[in-house]
């Protein structure tokens, strides 16, 4: 395996971290691969070819232009393809950790080739510094590395909300879809904070910002448009339509009627076949 190592061990006054080393390496026949792990951040940058990323039991596809990012004390290693043997940039840096919003603990965070792109200059900046040795290099290097994890971690922050939000929404829709199908059904919050892995007050706030409403004024409102069909369409009884469209009690629907459409059940079924134009429609 050829591999160039600058160990840097420098940092600068005022900062929180401290950039230990860098490396350029390139697969080569004679390298074996052994999980292992470090005691600082170790930031990964494909340059070229291709392989894994194997963490424990798993395996992350890696090529050009991928940005893996490993927390301390997490077991890994590199695999390559020998016939496109991976070439990469790897930057220890000491007294950081990088974290999900909230604080979520996550031992790796991976940036695939549309975005890692973005962050191929600063590793080969600090590996070009590092090669030449200009006067106040270790200053530059340091300087880029606090730009680079200043960018690592925006990006970090926003890709996991865009991803929670892309999260949020699907369960919403699923939420909602659970809620068409089984409407008839005795539905809780708790029922459905269950079916959404979601907290019963994130799932309110989700559900209003996505659909405009609560999740239980949502149960309602189908229960009541399917009881407004019913009532139009059939001979059912006020009570077996309250049962049939998942009331507690025929009295609990009526209230519940009243309220949403402007008149009782029965007041709306004479209406609704006496004069249909003249009946409001609320739910």
């Amino acid at each position: 395996m050829g591999i160039q190592r600058y160990d840097i061990d420098y940092q600068e006054p005022g900062q929180d971290f401290r950039l230990q080393y860098i490396s350029h390496s390139k697969c080569e026949n004679d390298w074996h691969s052994l999980l292992h792990s470090h005691y600082c951040v170790e930031i990964f940058y494909v340059l070229s070819g291709k392989g894994f990323f194997r963490m424990e039991s798993q395996d992350l596809p890696l090529h050009p232009g991928d940005l893996v990012v490993v927390n301390p004390y997490t077991m890994h290693t590199e695999l390559s393809f020998a016939s496109n043997p991976l070439e990469y940039i790897v930057m220890g840096i000491e007294g950081v950790q990088f974290q999900a919003p909230g604080g979520t603990e996550q031992r790796l965070f991976r940036i695939q080739s549309s975005a890692g792109e973005d962050y191929r200059f600063y590793p080969e900046a600090i590996l070009r510094e590092c090669e030449e040795r200009q006067e106040n290099y270790l200053e530059v290097c340091a300087g880029l590395a606090r730009v680079f994890l200043i960018l690592l971690r925006r990006h970090i922050v926003q890709r996991s909300q865009a991803l929670d939000e892309t999260r949020s929404s699907l369960e919403c829709a699923r939420v909602k879809q659970y809620m068409d199908e089984h409407f008839q059904e005795d539905i809780t919050l708790d029922t459905l904070a269950e079916l959404s892995h979601m907290s019963k007050h994130y799932l309110i706030h989700t559900f209003n910002k996505e659909i405009g409403c609560s999740p239980i004024s949502y149960l309602l409102a189908h229960r009541i448009a399917e009881s407004k069909h019913l009532l139009e369409n059939s001979d059912y009884t006020v009570s077996q339509i309250s049962s049939i469209t998942g009331f507690s009690s025929p009295s609990y629907f009526s209230q519940r009627f009243k309220k949403l459409v402007g008149k009782t059940p029965l007041e709306y079924r004479q209406a609704v076949r006496i004069h249909p134009a003249d009946i409001p429609s609320k739910a």
